[in-house]
């Protein structure tokens, strides 16, 4: 990659003029005037138009973007704050706090589970002015980055100007910002290699609801000064603090890299090659299994009818690379899968990072979504077929299909999309969507996987937090108490209570 490919600026889903009216404008909190004369005070960039308002308070969310098309924006804050340091991110914060006005944090939008939508109005703050490689210690492998960098960015320029990579390649890459993969535990397509974001932060600085900056790890590695701080902010959504630089652990620029392609009989049998190849030590930068249905409309004229089709890349030092191969080859042939032309690997790079199927669905007039979960290999099978039987079972639903996104030693993620012959932007697209999540979270829950891997809980799962995380849940009610004791940071999102009220949905 080299160089940038999107525009380092946010990027909605669909192009529309700004929305007539706001859906959740009933739950929306005033915003004095003085608070935005305040912010005029102490934060160089203060938008009021309807058009800036409109624009930033948008993301992803598949929902929203069908009431989008129907003339709806999900909500609009009062105000878009635009900080360029982090001095002015924390007197934003600390003017927020003490007129009580709720403060959503946004980064690239690119979010799909609602989680910077402003829902009680308020302060939009836009963090993409805070961007760009502030160090690198080189003999470290470290780098400092503003969170407001795009990942297509980061990427080129580590790799143009320090010969670095962070291996960090979400779907995403061009449409997302440093901060919010931090913020909502992103993984990249090559996360079996380099792992999660939470497997690349070594520290973090966070503006705390009053004001306060704080600094987390990152002084030295694997040390034992009391409990991780790190992980308190990542995951949290922007509701505990909000990041204003990430500390990095990034890797030389891969000598070698390796391709392969196979098709298995069944989707069981290639999630138990990924499962006997991680259980050998193998590491494959990528290693995505399709089912038939994702394997025909993925890779037409290149993979065989009923195939399901496994994708490996790698690279690194050549010695562990070609010894990770042939693990794969190993187990891909023990479980009667057949090598496939390298053309599906090409066609896959080649599209890896196209988002575009969205749009295309609303369009058409469908109701859509993926829903990525994660699991222990022992009862991912199982998960597998629950959450496809349930899903199929909804009224409406003409479409469920799955593959393997991301493997690790313990389990992987299944990443299932959804397609439903309901209208989009409507109340029946809305029961329908909601019918559908409902049900793969129970599945998902009942056979003891996790009811996100890698997009987040925001507003979208908001309601399947707390059943989750069982008594744990009260743990998280206290921090964000603690931290955040007026309840200004992201208020409605990941089911926590708010002082503003309950969410507007569901």
């Amino acid at each position: 990659m080299p160089e940038a490919i999107g525009g380092g600026t946010p990027t909605p889903a669909i192009t529309l003029p700004a929305a007539a009216r706001a859906r959740f404008a009933a739950a929306a909190v005033p915003v004095p005037d003085t608070l935005i004369d305040r912010l005029r005070a102490v934060c160089r960039v203060i938008d009021t138009s309807v058009e800036g308002r409109h624009d930033a308070g948008r993301d992803w969310w598949p929902l929203a973007t069908g009431w989008a098309l129907a003339g709806e924006a999900a909500a609009m804050a009062a105000v878009v704050a635009r900080p360029t340091t982090a001095g002015e991110v924390a007197a934003v914060l600390a003017a927020c706090d003490h007129a009580r006005i709720p403060v959503t944090p946004a980064g690239g939008g690119s979010g799909v589970s609602g989680g910077a939508i402003p829902i009680f109005g308020g302060v939009l703050l836009d963090m993409t002015g805070l961007a760009g490689i502030a160090a690198v210690d080189d003999e470290s492998l470290l780098v400092d980055v503003g969170p407001g960098t795009f990942g297509d960015v980061l990427e080129t320029d580590l790799r143009r100007d320090h010969g670095l990579t962070l291996g960090h390649w979400p779907q995403s890459m061009a449409l997302s910002t440093v901060g919010g993969w931090v913020a909502c535990r992103s993984a990249g397509q090559y996360s079996t290699r380099y792992g999660k974001i939470e497997d690349m932060v070594a520290g973090l600085d966070v503006a705390l609801a009053d004001g306060r900056v704080i600094r987390t790890g990152g002084a030295a590695p694997r040390s034992a000064t009391g409990p991780d701080l790190n992980h308190v902010f990542l995951g949290s959504e922007g509701t505990l603090g909000v990041i204003t630089s990430v500390r990095l652990r990034v890797h030389p620029m891969a000598a070698a890299e390796r391709r392969a392609a196979y098709g298995f009989p069944s989707f069981e049998a290639g999630l138990d090659a990924c499962r006997r190849t991680l259980r050998r030590g193998a590491t494959p930068a990528v290693i995505r299994l399709y089912d038939a249905l994702e394997s025909g409309s993925g890779f037409p004229g290149l993979a065989p009818e009923g195939s399901n089709v496994l994708i490996v890349v790698d690279e690194g030092d050549p010695a562990i690379v070609d010894a990770v191969m042939a693990v794969v080859a190993d187990e891909a042939g023990t479980a009667g899968a057949n090598r496939l032309d390298d053309a599906l690997v090409e066609r896959w790079m080649a599209r890896r990072l196209d988002v575009g199927a969205l749009e295309k669905a609303l369009r058409a007039g469908l109701t859509v979504d993926t829903i990525e979960v994660a699991a222990r290999w022992s009862v991912l099978s199982h998960l597998h077929h629950e959450v496809m039987a349930g899903v199929g079972a909804v009224a409406g639903t003409v479409l469920a299909s799955v593959h393997q996104s991301h493997a690790y030693g313990d389990g992987a993620c299944l990443y299932f999309t959804f397609a439903g012959d309901v209208p989009p932007g409507t109340e029946a697209g809305e029961a329908y969507y909601r019918q559908v999540w409902d049900v793969a979270m129970a599945a998902t829950a009942a056979c003891g996987g996790a009811i996100s891997h890698h997009h987040g809980i925001g507003l979208n799962r908001g309601r399947h937090l707390a059943p989750a995380l069982g008594p744990a849940f009260d743990v998280l009610v206290a921090m964000k108490a603690a931290l955040d004791p007026n309840g200004v940071l992201n208020p409605g999102k990941l089911g926590l209570p708010s002082p503003f009220g309950p969410p507007p949905w569901p």
